[in-house]
């Protein structure tokens, strides 16, 4: 018997198709060179000697594009294919990733910034289109967590890799980005084939703006993705509210990293399981929790004590991510028209784009005119607003489930 295949089956991967298991492998090569957003404000003020302010500007700049970029992703995915705007999209980040590492003055760097989340991450909608296209409903949620299990699993190797690179110079960070990028698309183009939907015969024709709107138009849709975009401000507060709450009594940067470093150790080591546990209860349920212990998780961090109980609040919360990982996609592509994936799932990924945008300038307001346990008083009860929210749109959200259902037979298994 397969080895690999042994293993993957114990982790709650069997019974998968191939075109997923190469999305997969792709994702993981993809993520074992992720060198550059961890270390680009570094970059930028240690080597190229920029100010803290020109520095966030263009980290903003990068995060601004990938916020464009997942509307787009999904409406070309559906538009043009999954395979071309995966395949094109990766080819053309890991282009976008060589000019910035190139680039010198802060003109360049800062259009290089913007393109390299613009086109890095037009590939994301699509990923997901594809796998609701290739996987039957009641798998979903067990195949999204699997994927963002390896994400995961790819980006704790590639920290310590990156760290020796960027001994060895900054540039090595961007050339080896763009060769597994590089490398992920060559794999789709080769190995994957396309997944879009033929055309309904006689559907009526669709306009582009319309495919990019249709999503916010959908009320259904949006009752879903408020709890989201909710929970999702929640979880960017770990990126500078946190190491500021922490610093602040008297932690030092390596407590900080010891204590993050639950979340990651978490995500290695229990999402397979989570995936099985979340994958016998009702959607909502699942989402409901998620609420809950993001919720609290982060509400603990209100309590002045040290690196223990941080440690403890980090793996509250790290639970409840770990819990709306594999469900909310999955969600997502029930909720969707077929000829729409690709868009309603860019949707969702824009839904954590403008929260990563908004998080730390939210949180920083509050820390600064108010004080840390407001913020994170404000966090609990956020988050276990959004739970309830998911529990009280289900009954709507199911009766839009199945009136689809009598479109889309394959979805008769469906935990919901």
């Amino acid at each position: 018997m397969n080895p690999v295949a042994t293993v993957l089956r114990a982790l709650g991967g069997g019974g998968l198709p191939r075109t997923y298991w190469v999305l997969w492998v792709g994702t993981f090569v993809n993520r074992l060179g992720a060198f550059v957003a961890p270390f680009l404000a570094l970059y930028l003020t240690r080597e190229r000697g920029f100010s803290v302010e020109q520095a966030g500007l263009i980290v903003s700049l990068n995060g601004a594009g990938a916020v464009l970029a997942a509307p787009l992703g999904g409406m070309l995915a559906d538009r043009v294919g999954r395979r071309l705007t995966l395949a094109g999209g990766l080819w053309l980040g890991a282009g976008a990733m060589v000019f910035i590492g190139f680039s010198e003055t802060l003109g360049r760097i800062a259009v290089a910034a913007f393109l390299l989340g613009l086109l890095g991450e037009l590939y994301r909608p699509a990923v997901s289109a594809a796998i609701a296209d290739v996987v039957p409903a009641r798998d979903r949620a067990r195949a999204y967590g699997m994927l963002y299990w390896v994400i995961n699993l790819g980006f704790a190797i590639a920290l310590p890799l990156a760290g020796l690179l960027a001994g060895l110079g900054y540039r090595l960070l961007f050339i080896a980005d763009a060769v597994t990028t590089f490398l992920y698309g060559c794999c789709v183009w080769v190995l994957v084939p396309e997944t879009r939907p033929a055309a309904v015969e006689g559907a009526p024709a669709r306009s582009t703006l319309g495919d990019l709107l249709t999503p916010f138009r959908d009320g259904v849709y949006l009752a879903f993705c408020l709890p989201i975009f909710a929970l999702a401000l929640i979880f960017f507060q770990s990126h500078m509210s946190l190491p500021v709450t922490l610093a602040a009594r008297g932690l030092t940067p390596a407590d900080y990293g010891l204590v993050m470093s639950v979340n990651g150790v978490l995500i290695v080591a229990l999402q397979p399981f989570v995936n099985r546990l979340v994958g016998r209860v009702r959607r909502s349920t699942a989402l409901a929790f998620a609420g809950l212990l993001t919720g609290v998780g982060f509400g603990l961090h209100a309590l002045p004590t040290g690196v223990p109980w941080a440690m403890l609040a980090v793996a509250v919360w790290t639970l409840g991510e770990m819990a709306q990982s594999p469900v909310a996609p999955s969600v997502v592509a029930d909720l969707a028209p077929t000829e729409l994936r690709g868009s309603y799932q860019g949707a969702y990924h824009m839904m954590w784009g403008l929260a990563s945008s908004i998080a730390p300038a939210l949180g920083g307001a509050v820390l600064g005119h108010v004080n840390a346990s407001a913020l994170w008083a404000g966090c609990c009860v956020l988050g276990l607003a959004a739970g309830a929210w998911h529990l009280a749109i289900a009954g709507a959200r199911r009766r839009r489930v199945e009136a689809l259902r009598l479109e889309r037979p394959e979805m008769s298994a469906s935990l919901d």
